[in-house]
């Protein structure tokens, strides 16, 4: 398939897309909102000629930030615009540069190419820098062909994947070549772009970002300060984080589990999708759990034993609140998520077995001793109850996951570094 096949099937997928989007808004009804911008019209008054930034949704946005906040102090004169694909991100990204005007957003429109060429000449962008390995062929040809040099940033590529992107090679090579900057996270990463067609010259090696994530100060305070406010100082506390579908029950089963021998735990269920914020909290109270969402500001009392953390833009302070932390989507076999967060916050870090979109992290982690995988609820339990009875073996995780993320810092400057040569070309 070359990329003229490739258009035409996409034009032909239109009314799939249409019925897609008409399914997600009835569980999420954001997804009914600014459809225009999905096709490059309706689109917001922009300033032109900056950096572009695409971030598919709410974890390459936060992936994203240190570096969109590193690229607002080194480019001063230049605005920023940030899309994204789905209506969570696009909340994310508001609410994280809410108070940064030369920071603009929209969606990415589909990749049609007439949209995307529609889309670059509204913001005209000097650089494009496309999160991990969300890769339009179209969105990339139109850069190229505007003499706009795109970058991947953070860059993951599974064997899986490749074994994908190989059986399409008539779009995939020329695709990859019209790449400026590949910044991969792995050599065995970077060996499979080259092996898909991409310039050895623009693939490097860099680590991943999400190592550069610095906690600010005041966070630990206002957690330390919210957990006085509870009466909660002494209470063990525990977090099941950007948990999915099928694993809400294994959690509660866990947490009621625990409450046999710590009748005082506090749990923080922190479903990842919004729509499941009303599901999660009716199942919590169905099962007999005393509950309360966080965004009513209900006060966390000695009976509260569960909280859903079903607000946005605060998943970093909820895990500061506990004293260990689940990680979701890993019970399920959708790949996991971010497990350097709650690392980067020094605590213990629990996930289930299902980890590939995170293998090397995880990896590391799991050879320092940092994380531990678990396989159902009696495991999460027990794994639970035994760092809330051994401060000291939680206190030894916790540090050996800061002590990884601390040495594998730097992938940021060096990403920065790059598309520094790139702009300095423009």
């Amino acid at each position: 398939m070359n990329r003229t096949l490739y258009s035409f099937l996409f034009h032909l997928g239109l009314p799939l897309i249409a019925l897609r989007l008409w399914l997600r808004a009835r569980k999420a009804p954001a997804y009914a909102q600014r459809i225009g911008e999905r096709f490059a019209r309706d689109l917001p008054p922009m300033q032109r000629g900056g950096i572009w930034v695409h971030a598919v949704s709410v974890g390459e946005s936060i992936a994203a930030a240190p570096m969109i906040r590193a690229l607002l102090t080194r480019y001063p004169q230049l605005p920023i615009t940030i899309t994204c694909m789905t209506p969570t991100g696009s909340e994310r990204i508001q609410s994280m540069f809410a108070n940064e005007p030369r920071v603009q957003h929209c969606y990415l429109p589909y990749d049609f190419g007439w949209a995307a060429g529609r889309f670059l000449d509204h913001i005209q962008p000097k650089i494009g820098v496309i999160m991990e390995t969300e890769l339009w062929p179209n969105h990339i040809h139109q850069c190229a062909k505007r003499g706009i040099p795109t970058v991947l940033a953070n860059a993951r590529l599974s064997e899986r994947s490749a074994r994908g992107y190989a059986r399409f090679a008539k779009l995939t090579r020329p695709m990859l070549a019209e790449m400026s900057l590949i910044a991969v996270q792995t050599e065995t990463e970077a060996q499979r772009f080259r092996d898909l067609g991409a310039r050895p010259e623009c693939v490097t090696v860099t680590g991943s970002i999400k190592f550069d994530l610095t906690i600010d100060p005041q966070l630990l305070e206002r957690a330390a300060a919210q957990r006085e406010e509870w009466q909660a100082v002494q209470r063990p506390v525990w977090i099941a984080a950007s948990t999915h579908a099928g694993e809400d029950d294994v959690v509660l089963s866990a947490h009621r589990s625990l409450l046999a021998n710590h009748p005082d735990a506090l749990l923080i269920l922190v479903p990842r999708h919004p729509e499941r914020f009303n599901s999660v909290f009716e199942l919590s109270q169905q099962q007999g759990f005393n509950s309360v969402r966080r965004s009513t500001a209900q006060p966390v009392t000695g009976q509260t034993s569960v909280l859903v953390g079903d607000t946005m833009g605060e998943l970093l302070f909820l895990y500061a609140l506990a004293d260990i932390a689940f990680v979701g989507g890993s019970l399920v076999p959708n790949g996991g998520h971010n497990l350097l967060e709650p690392a980067a916050l020094d605590k213990p870090v629990l996930s289930g077995p299902h980890l590939f979109n995170f293998l090397e992290i995880a990896a590391m982690l799991r050879n320092a001793g940092a994380l531990e995988e678990v396989s159902d609820a009696a495991e999460l339990a027990a794994a639970v109850q035994r760092l809330i009875e051994q401060p000291g073996t939680a206190k030894t995780m916790a540090d050996a996951g800061l002590a990884v993320m601390l040495a594998n810092q730097g992938a940021l400057q060096k990403l920065l570094d790059g598309i520094g040569r790139l702009l300095s070309i423009r």
